[in-house]
């Protein structure tokens, strides 16, 4: 069943997210648990650092989980909840944790995957790692807050890029273009992500927290969206592009879009 795994090593934590079968695609649930997880981690002292990570050794995560969509996020109002409050919930908890987070990757890292990575404060890639949001595919946008954060790591040419084209980078492609810490042999991938775990946990852990302080508040703020604005961002489930772009990946088809 997917779940979020938790692992304790003395003051770090690694957090998991388990969808065997599914490149570690995201259900609802596991959205909801990551936020909780994060939240109660993130008020435990004794903590200094947390790792997240996809299980095994193929994925990071392959981004939400699409099957769910048909009854879990199918229209309108369905649509803002799932990302206003499962997905931003579950984002915020992350970028906001106290402790200092790496995410650790292999494998895809796409979609909603890429937005956890993009949520944490260090990410070290193996050489296999996968990077990408093609929802243009899908004819389907991403919301505000999502775009929030690529945008605040990678700047509006990258976000550009990402989103426009659709493709999928390489690691090495990603770190030229500024989403990656470092990339490492897969090999090595574990053993450096938990060294820069290790080298942020024996650090002063009130210093670490005030520097992750200071960098959210020095970060640019977007003015506040008007409501017009939250509910314009879910206009593409009234089109029939969403429509075809849903049953095409359903179905291991191409779309053809209609502009409607």
């Amino acid at each position: 069943m997917p779940s979020i795994d938790i692992r304790r090593d003395g003051d770090i934590a690694t957090v998991a997210l388990n969808n065997p079968g599914k490149l570690n695609a995201i259900t609802v649930a596991m959205w909801r648990e990551l936020a909780r997880a994060m939240h109660e981690l993130s008020a435990d002292d004794a903590l200094r650092c947390i790792v997240l990570r996809g299980a095994g050794d193929e994925a990071f995560a392959a981004g939400a989980d699409i099957a769910e969509f048909a009854h879990a996020r199918n229209n309108f109002e369905q649509g803002k909840v799932y990302h206003l409050e499962y997905v931003s919930g579950a984002l915020k908890a992350v970028g906001e944790c106290r402790h200092p987070t790496v995410a650790l990757i292999k494998g895809a890292c796409a979609g909603g995957g890429l937005e956890i990575a993009c949520s944490c404060d260090l990410r070290i890639s193996g050489a296999s790692g996968r990077f990408g949001v093609p929802i243009n595919r899908l004819g389907f946008t991403i919301a505000y807050g999502e775009l929030a954060g690529l945008l605040a790591l990678a700047g509006r040419a990258v976000a550009a890029e990402i989103l426009l084209e659709g493709r999928m980078w390489n690691a090495d492609e990603a770190f030229a273009k500024g989403l990656l810490t470092r990339v490492v042999p897969d090999a090595e991938v574990e053993a450096e992500a938990y060294a820069a775990a290790r080298r942020i946990a024996d650090g002063a852990p009130l210093v670490a927290r005030w520097h992750k302080r200071y960098i959210r508040r020095l970060m640019p703020q977007a003015a506040p969206l008007t409501q017009a604005e939250i509910d314009a961002n879910f206009d593409y489930f009234d089109t029939e592009d969403y429509r075809i772009g849903y049953a095409a990946f359903i179905n291991k088809k191409k779309p053809k879009f209609i502009g409607k």
